[in-house]
């Protein structure tokens, strides 16, 4: 991992399931992206900067309470203020769905692409370490 990459890992709870049959809020995934985000400003430029919008969103696959979701991010292009950043999330551990066996859980052999993302954050000239310009 490099300051211009970082990786996070996250396990959704039953607290995270908004919908019926304990699906996850696509909204969750976009607070992972968020954290992720938040940490590539602070890593770049010394700040937590703000996130600005979103260009694509795209939700691929379902996420349960229970499963692992590593998001990624990364800066793929900068100007003054801004950082162009993509973000992927991945379903790394899948709980089980059958209730005789609730507590069960597998480690998935090649992690499934749940959503990805284009997104812009800003960090203030006077906020950037270094006095960036």
């Amino acid at each position: 991992m490099t300051d211009n990459e970082v990786v996070l890992r996250q396990r959704m709870s039953a607290h995270d399931a908004h919908y019926g049959g304990e699906l996850v809020d696509g909204a969750r995934i976009l607070g992972l992206f968020g954290d992720v985000a938040t940490e590539l400003l602070i890593r770049r430029d010394g700040d937590e900067g703000l996130f600005r919008a979103y260009e694509d969103v795209e939700f691929l696959a379902p996420v349960y309470a229970g499963d692992y979701i590593e998001a990624k991010g990364r800066i793929v292009g900068e100007g003054r203020t801004s950082r162009k950043m993509e973000f992927s999330a991945f379903k790394v551990i899948e709980a089980s769905r059958d209730p005789a066996e609730p507590s069960a859980a597998r480690v998935l052999e090649a992690p499934l692409l749940v959503c990805r993302a284009v997104g812009t954050c800003v960090t203030p000239v006077d906020k950037q370490k270094g006095g960036v310009q």
